[in-house]
């Protein structure tokens, strides 16, 4: 126990450090078994984010304000409280897979400060995409289920990204530490932990639940799948380029009536 207890706290640190902007301790070690650890607790390290969330909905609809500008105000509290971290990489995989076929070149411009045109567009559509669908999910009702599920089904596709198997694009860098990190069995109990949860969200039907974070994390692999073709394997953008795809879709889901 003694000997787990440092790497369960670096873990927790790295989780909550990397994924979140609340204030933590660095970790005094940062190795495979402890980004490993960290990845698995990103859910628990983002309930923070879904609370924050949940509360813009609440105070949105007691105040009365349009569906939309709760919506924003829902999503901007997320996107600001991660420091815009997974935004940042969906842009840079956006760039990257339009820049060029050759994997070297693409992550160096992956890897470069400045947005292009492909991540800015790519920003715009998705962060509209899930405004728009809390907002039609705010009108249903289903507003404080859906972003709580949507924000924590999108952190929860980062131990599935980096179960054993898959690839770093990089000998270094976050995907290089987290990379195949997570074994199967714990991928999977993330699944059926998360399906369960989601199947049982008040305020919306079992199936509605479960179908949500099933499309969500489908469409992450196939991003996932096609990055490591296209670049040799998993980095630091993809991540969190599949965190926010999951995010639009579990909110697209929900958003229509069941």
């Amino acid at each position: 126990m003694r000997r787990n207890s440092p790497v369960l706290r670096d873990g927790v640190l790295m989780s909550v450090g990397t994924l979140t902007v609340l204030p933590v301790a660095a970790p005094s070690v940062v190795n495979r078994r402890v980004a490993a650890v960290a990845m698995v607790l990103a859910p628990l390290a983002a309930l923070p984010l879904a609370g924050v969330a949940v509360l813009a909905v609440l105070a949105g609809t007691w105040l009365g304000l349009p569906p939309f500008v709760t919506a924003v105000a829902a999503i901007g509290a997320v996107a600001f409280g991660s420091r815009g971290l997974h935004l940042d990489g969906l842009a840079d995989v956006a760039d990257g897979l339009a820049a060029s076929y050759d994997r070297d070149r693409a992550l160096a411009v992956m890897r470069r400060g400045d947005v292009g045109p492909s991540g800015v567009v790519t920003l715009v559509l998705v962060l509209l995409g899930q405004v728009a669908a809390l907002a039609g999910a705010v009108t249903a009702g289903v507003g404080v289920p859906a972003v709580a599920a949507a924000v924590l089904a999108g952190r929860a596709v980062l131990p599935l990204c980096c179960v054993r198997g898959v690839p770093s694009a990089r000998p270094d860098g976050l995907g290089a530490a987290v990379a195949g990190t997570v074994p199967p069995w714990v991928a999977g109990a993330l699944v059926s932990g998360g399906l369960l949860a989601c199947a049982v969200v008040p305020g919306i039907a079992w199936w509605h639940g479960f179908l949500a974070p099933v499309l969500g994390w489908a469409c992450a692999a196939v991003l996932l799948a096609h990055a490591v073709r296209r670049f040799g394997g998993l980095t630091g953008d993809v991540l969190g380029a599949c965190v926010e795809l999951t995010t639009v879709v579990v909110l697209v889901v929900l958003s229509v009536p069941a």
